[in-house]
């Protein structure tokens, strides 16, 4: 399915972990917010920002693809049969740019929404998932492996997410959900080059991209 989304749905601090390392509060809720279409780049073209905005952090997440449209579903199990494939996104952040926005009590979308940062690696169809508590990734940055993500340790699992985004976004097929990153985020620096592995149900999937 080659269906461009009509937007990406993040979900922020998911992660009991990432929330603290940032000082952030654990939400009692999902925290949601939206990338563009506009905002996607292909893995082989690479990272890169506008240095003169600051640091640009890494954010590696478990990423699903919706491919049958939902709107206001209530039913977990319902709201799952929407998902058609997974894969691990890249959701970079404007890090210094989004603490001076934090401050003023202004939007994000400046230091999250730019052209560039989301990226996607290829999508794998959902019967590589076996149970969808059971997901596991990691992320390294020039073979260290600095995120781990398993989403039994998620905040609002799966199944709660989708239920929740939908009372709130109607999804068409194409659309993305980012469901929130593990701790270990990190300033990216110029020529590092990242590898993304997503531990599927019977083989692991590996993908590379790089800082340019």
């Amino acid at each position: 399915m080659n269906t461009p989304p009509s937007k990406i749905i993040c979900v922020g601090r998911n992660y009991a972990d990432h929330a603290r390392e940032l000082g952030n509060e654990i939400p009692d809720r999902p925290v949601l917010f939206i990338k563009p279409p506009s905002s996607l780049v292909a893995l082989e073209a690479g990272i890169s920002w506008n240095t003169a905005w600051g640091s640009c952090h890494y954010e590696c997440e478990l990423s699903l693809r919706i491919d049958r449209p939902l709107q206001g579903e209530t039913d977990a199990q319902k709201a799952l049969q929407a998902v058609g494939a997974v894969t691990l996104g890249l959701d970079l952040t404007l890090r210094d740019l989004q603490d001076q926005l934090k401050k003023k009590g202004q939007p994000w979308e400046r230091a999250k929404a730019f052209d560039g940062a989301c990226m996607l690696a290829d999508w794998i169809d959902v019967s590589e998932v076996k149970a969808w508590d059971q997901l596991r990734f990691n992320f390294q940055v020039n073979d260290e492996i600095r995120q781990q993500g398993d989403t039994s340790l998620l905040i609002f699992n799966i199944a709660d997410l989708l239920v929740d985004i939908n009372q709130v976004f109607s999804l068409q097929p194409g659309d993305v959900i980012m469901t929130g990153t593990p701790a270990g985020v990190a300033a990216l620096t110029f020529g590092d080059q990242l590898t993304m592995t997503l531990h599927g149900q019977t083989q692991d999937f590996v993908w590379k991209t790089f800082v340019k």
